[in-house]
């Protein structure tokens, strides 16, 4: 008998060693990390949740290509939550108790993520929120975390500016949405710091068609020098049209929940002149050679405007640098457990994303500060950065 003759007297036992080494050891070798998302892909929101779920399909697809994480391959398991925070809260209950998923990365609106915190806080499951609201994060929640800049930055960057142009009077109007009544509350709460008065504060329904009324108000408030329309969706592209057809001569700004070239679009020419608060990503190629940004906002918009043939916004960056992060996390973790991605997320240091250079501690879980924000102006139908 040589050395490689299997004795016949273990047929049998041959049969279920090697059935059982055929079927194992595949299936430990492909476990996939699976990277939950719920995210608002149609509906009102589709605008930020539409170029969110391509940012992560792209991305994954690219990093599995490369070799996935941890000799693993990633697999997206998502759902569209259409903007509805009752179905966010749902989809987010099945991707933790049904699809078991190791990390959750969406959120596309403050609504459907604080659907989602109880869950997540509750099943202790890291989550990388991609919405805005200062409230997802103040009070620091051990689990959530999130990458776009807040309602509360944005206030204050518009404040900066609006020091550095000598205007002190202004008028809020906000729709009532979550985030339009979340960062309307935030600005009310730090124009003192900035020496801003606020000498007028309307507001429109979701459904409003026409804020005329409202904004001739506005013009007709005896000192104001410019006016801050606090919110996204459809509701700021109404208002910079309406403002100049009442011909409001006064400078307006915008949020960062409306950044992207899809609002000039939407605005015309009556956006010529509106300044916001956004990411560098708008800017990418105006950046100068020595941003460290530069490389990855520009990485990033080519692939993504490469690949769709769309315009790139700061919300499908948002995606890109919720995916990164966690994916850094499970690097460093050298692990897929929760609770050590959780800290690996939380001790993020230097990372360079779309949205600026992030720098995570157990007191801050989004990690940018002020000087992540550009100011950004329509000049000639084009985002351009104010220098």
């Amino acid at each position: 008998m040589t050395s490689n003759t299997v004795p016949t007297r273990f047929p049998k036992l041959l049969a279920i060693s090697a059935m059982l080494a055929a079927f194992a050891a595949p299936t430990l070798a492909q476990e996939a990390i699976r990277i939950g998302a719920f995210l608002s892909v149609t509906g009102p929101a589709a605008f930020l949740g539409d170029p969110e779920q391509k940012t992560l399909e792209t991305y994954i697809e690219k990093i599995n290509a490369s070799g996935g994480v941890l000799g693993r391959k990633l697999q997206l398991v998502s759902y569209d939550d259409a903007g509805d925070a009752e179905k966010a809260r749902t989809f987010a209950k099945r991707l933790i108790e049904q699809d078991k998923v190791d990390v959750i990365v969406g959120g596309s609106t403050t609504g459907s993520t604080m659907a989602a915190v109880p869950l997540v806080e509750a099943a202790q499951m890291p989550f990388i929120s991609l919405a805005g609201a200062v409230v997802i994060i103040e009070p620091v929640k051990k689990w959530v975390f999130k990458t776009p800049h807040t309602d509360r930055m944005a206030c204050e960057k518009v404040f900066v500016d609006m020091n550095e142009r000598k205007l002190s009077r202004v008028a809020l109007i906000s729709g009532t949405g979550g985030f339009d009544k979340s960062m309307r509350a935030e600005c009310l709460k730090v124009a003192p710091n900035y020496k801003i008065q606020v000498v007028a504060d309307e507001t429109y329904g979701a459904g409003d068609t026409d804020m005329t009324v409202q904004l001739t108000k506005i013009k007709n408030t005896a000192g104001v020098q410019a006016v801050l329309n606090p919110g996204f969706g459809q509701g700021p592209t109404i208002v910079t049209k309406n403002y100049k057809q009442l011909a409001v001569n006064l400078p307006l700004y915008q949020s960062h929940g409306v950044a992207s070239k899809e609002f000039i679009k939407l605005s015309g020419d009556a956006s010529e002149g509106v300044r916001l608060p956004a990411a560098a990503l708008l800017i990418a190629e105006q950046l100068p050679d020595s941003d460290p940004q530069k490389k990855v906002v520009v990485s990033y918009k080519q692939t993504y405007e490469g690949k769709y043939k769309q315009d790139v916004s700061t919300f499908g960056g948002h995606a890109y640098d919720g995916l990164m992060l966690a994916v850094e996390a499970m690097r460093r973790a050298g692990s897929t457990d929760k609770a050590k991605v959780r800290d690996a997320i939380e001790a993020t240091k230097g990372y360079i994303g779309t949205g600026g250079v992030v720098n995570m501690s157990p007191t801050d879980h989004m990690g940018l500060d002020l000087s992540a924000f550009r100011t950004l102006e329509v000049k000639g139908g084009v985002w351009t950065l104010v220098k």
